[in-house]
């Protein structure tokens, strides 16, 4: 692979040969340092009549004809499609109606749950063509009988295992109850024991050791700084923390969303919490990453409608909309979810789904005759999936001795995302808003001067991630974020920090809104923070993005990325900042490299595959 940059190189440059940058045309102070600066400045040309930034726009244009579509995703328009929704409303012409087709006024529920849902519906046809069929029930909860000589579980995740349903099957059944019901678990803090993550993984509840917001008042997102507590994290699954790595956490639904969903399914309260048998047929599911297989399990119905089922991240689908339609018993409300489950109902479908994500409670608030059964509507939820956090920390160095014993604390940040809501404004992601909860906890006792313990259902997710595996301990590093994404570089830098000569060999660029508000880990960085970082503003002072700063850096990009163990890192949102960035190097190696634009991406592409450019974006 290395010939292959050369020989690239070799046909572009002529004395390019990568060196230390001495100056850097950038409207910042240079990330380069030279004791002659003031000498640099002297020698600096005349500066550019600097041209109007763009504002940096979120969708672009792409394809304007069937042709363009084919010849950008590989597929036809109908493969697409399919891909997509699968009922061709990217082709239907507005809300015209078809002539010889009879369309029927339809009385829309009142109430604020169903006008949040946006529904472009005029009038419904009277006859509806193609309506999804009713999904396949999977799962169903059955009453747990057992002897009255064998006391009720304590916990709510209690395996039974497959046998077949023999004459003796009730007292085998008994005895493993029996037995299991000494598995102490408090779901109230960790998820059952069959939501366990891919093996050897298994959560652990690690204690908040303590907590911070490190955004001011103002800041667009709060973000919230961790220590975990993981002194007593199981062994044996050989694999440790690593610097640049990511901790898996189950996080569960809000406590709030599931009693309401409860309360709309009309589940009775004695029931909730009652141990109930959990059959299911096929698939994964209530296990994140487990066989697809039968499975019978003991559990209870807020466990499951908490830690196992997403209620509030997916967009609505045909089958859930088509069992709501199934049971709604107010004909209209009926009318209404059978015509978003019909062809004809298909472009208002569409719109619903790529519109902003509504809860299942939500549903069930707008559909308020709808009471399917909390099993079949098990049957078709999205799993609750695990969210994944880069440590922000070097979790080798990172001890606290507390009541005579020494911790071990791995760090993290987590910024809290907002969606809108239909009842209170705003509502928080799953991870996120878990997050913020836990973390207003912890700080509400310290104010209060109490101690209390709160903790974060996590696993040893992702060690072996590229950050993780890239981060080498000698080499020149430039590392590129913006937002949270910063966040594993503080781990990085700590690390290479603690070795001799190391301070002149990595940079930060550090995109930002506003450093009064939102400049994450500010002094947090070493001794040397003012050497090694510098940051990017686009709210306030020149207002500037860090993609800009790149090409303003292009000087100190290439000399690392042409080093020996050179390595350039990139962390954060992939839209926008992702995009803008890896626009941003390949200009630097138009420019550096003298290469055309699609050879330019050729050459990262190829330092990618070589571990020299790293990027990690979501």
């Amino acid at each position: 692979m290395a010939s292959q940059v050369d020989r690239l190189l070799a046909e572009h440059t002529a004395g390019c040969i990568p060196e230390e940058p001495s100056s850097v045309s950038s409207a910042a102070p240079s990330l380069t340092y030279s004791e002659s600066a003031d000498e640099q400045e002297q020698d600096l040309e005349e500066p550019r009549q600097a041209e109007p930034r763009r504002r940096r726009a979120s969708t672009r244009l792409i394809a304007q004809s069937p042709e363009d579509i084919q010849r950008i995703t590989g597929e036809t328009t109908t493969q697409l499609v399919s891909r997509c929704c699968g009922g061709g409303c990217c082709f239907s012409k507005g809300g015209a109606k078809k002539e010889n087709v009879e369309y029927e006024a339809v009385q829309f529920p009142d109430n604020d749950a169903y006008r949040s849902l946006n529904l472009k519906i005029d009038e419904i046809p009277s006859t509806l063509n193609n309506v999804c069929d009713l999904p396949e029930q999977t799962a169903f909860l059955q009453p747990l009988r057992r002897p009255s000589s064998i006391p009720s579980p304590t916990g709510s995740a209690l395996s039974v295992g497959s046998e077949e349903h023999t004459t003796s099957h009730g007292g085998d059944l008994a005895k493993k109850i029996n037995n299991l019901t000494l598995e102490d678990i408090d779901t109230t803090i960790e998820p059952p024991s069959f939501v366990q993550p891919h093996p050897p993984h298994h959560v652990f509840a690690a204690r908040i050791h303590n907590t911070r917001e490190l955004t001011g008042a103002g800041a667009e997102k709060r973000t919230f700084h961790f220590d975990l507590d993981v002194t007593n994290y199981p062994e044996g699954e050989d694999v440790d923390f690593r610097v640049g790595g990511a901790i898996g956490v189950s996080a569960p639904n809000e406590a709030s969303m599931v009693e309401d969903l409860l309360d709309q399914l009309m589940v009775p309260r004695f029931l909730r919490d009652k141990p109930v048998l959990l059959r299911t047929t096929k698939g994964r599911w209530p296990t994140v990453w487990g066989e697809d297989q039968a499975r019978e399990l003991v559990t209870t119905r807020r466990a499951l409608l908490t830690w196992c089922s997403d209620i509030q991240s997916y967009p609505p689908t045909k089958q859930l909309l088509r069992i709501l339609a199934e049971y709604a018993t107010e004909k209209n409300e009926k009318k209404i979810l059978l015509f978003l489950c019909a062809a004809e109902g298909q472009g208002v479908f569409c719109d619903f789904r790529t519109g902003p994500h509504v809860t299942v409670a939500q549903l069930l608030h707008a559909f308020p005759s709808s009471k399917p059964p909390l099993d079949l509507l098990l049957s078709v939820l999205q799993p609750l999936m695990p969210r994944f956090y880069s440590l922000s920390n070097d979790p080798h160095e990172s001890f606290e001795v507390r009541d005579g014993k020494q911790h071990r604390l791995i760090e993290i940040a987590v910024t809290v995302h907002e969606t809108a809501d239909w009842r209170t404004g705003t509502r928080t992601g799953v991870g996120s808003g878990f997050f913020q909860r836990q973390a207003l906890k912890v700080i509400e006792a310290q104010q209060k001067g109490e101690r209390i313990d709160v903790y974060v259902p996590m696993f040893k997710g992702l060690m072996a991630n590229p950050l993780a595996k890239q981060f080498v301990s000698d080499g020149p590093m430039l590392l590129i974020g913006a937002g949270v994404g910063i966040a594993p570089f503080r781990g990085f830098v700590q690390r290479r920090l603690k070795t001799a000569n190391c301070a002149n060999k990595v940079w930060v660029l550090q995109g930002i809104r506003d450093s009064l508000v939102d400049e994450l880990y500010s002094g947090e960085w070493g001794v040397h923070e003012d050497e090694v970082k510098r940051v990017v503003q686009s709210r306030r002072g020149e207002g500037r993005y860090v993609q800009e700063e790149v090409k303003h850096q292009a000087d100190l990009v290439w000399y690392i990325i042409n080093s020996v163990d050179g390595r350039v890192f990139v962390c954060g949102s992939s839209r926008g900042m992702g995009e803008g960035v890896e626009n941003a190097l390949v200009e630097v190696a138009m420019e550096k490299g003298n290469l055309e634009r699609e050879e330019a991406k050729e050459y990262w592409r190829l330092k990618k595959e070589a571990g020299q450019y790293i990027a990690e974006t979501w």
